[in-house]
């Protein structure tokens, strides 16, 4: 009888438990004041953040008229606009730093076994987005919300090391292309003689055949 409700005689549906494909986090929540006629009217500012620890993060803020109305609103929006985070064993690939506001956040790997370096929103931003090793820095503003969307766009800007421009890659890029511009440049210049030598013809020259010696002049010349 425990698999049957008491009162219908009907067995019980079965629970399903799913397991949360997503990890949400409510970063900050803010009363906010608008002024009306006949007084001002409270409502709430959540901010949120929801990511699937393999490297996929959203952010984003609504209101609402209650707390749970807008913690809702910002997950859903958060859901709609993920971004992918490059990641490599475990941390970020490569040093970034990303200015939003007054916020500047400035972010570094770290070798396995460190941790995340961080705290408050950043923490748990790089927690959501599946980094397990970091370091990090905030040098500026320590607004919440700046301080969410800078580290947003500084995971959002990282490449992998295929991308990376450095020293080996510049100076291969800069053999390369004198190579390129000398080829045009002699396939110019064969072209602007070709066009000079089909404009500059020279012109025929009548030439005057000299008398030879001893040959009769002719009786003109003669009379003279």
């Amino acid at each position: 009888m425990a698999d049957h409700n008491i009162r219908t005689g009907r067995p019980n549906a079965p629970m399903s438990f799913e397991e949360k494909q997503y990890d949400e986090r409510v970063l900050h929540v803010d009363r906010v004041a608008r002024v009306v006629k006949g007084g001002r009217r409270f409502r709430f500012r959540a901010l949120v953040a929801v990511g699937d620890r393999k490297g996929r993060i959203g952010v984003a803020s609504a209101k609402g008229a209650d707390v749970t109305a807008a913690v809702s609103k910002a997950t859903d929006t958060a859901k709609k606009h993920f971004i992918s985070v490059k990641l490599y064993n475990g941390t970020i690939p490569h040093e970034v730093q990303a200015k939003v506001g007054g916020a500047n956040i400035l972010l570094k790997p770290a070798s396995p076994g460190t941790g995340l370096i961080a705290g408050g929103v950043v923490r748990i931003l790089l927690e959501v987005g599946g980094v397990s090793n970091a370091l990090s820095k905030s040098l500026g503003s320590s607004n919440k919300v700046n301080l969410a969307y800078a580290t947003l766009d500084a995971l959002q800007t990282l490449q992998t090391s295929d991308k990376w421009v450095t020293r080996q890659t510049k100076s291969a890029a800069e053999s390369r292309k004198p190579k390129v511009e000398s080829k045009a440049k002699a396939s110019e210049t064969k072209a602007e003689s070709q066009e000079s030598t089909k404009k500059a013809k020279p012109d025929k020259k009548v030439e005057k055949i000299a008398p030879k010696k001893g040959a009769k002049k002719p009786k003109d010349e003669a009379s003279r």
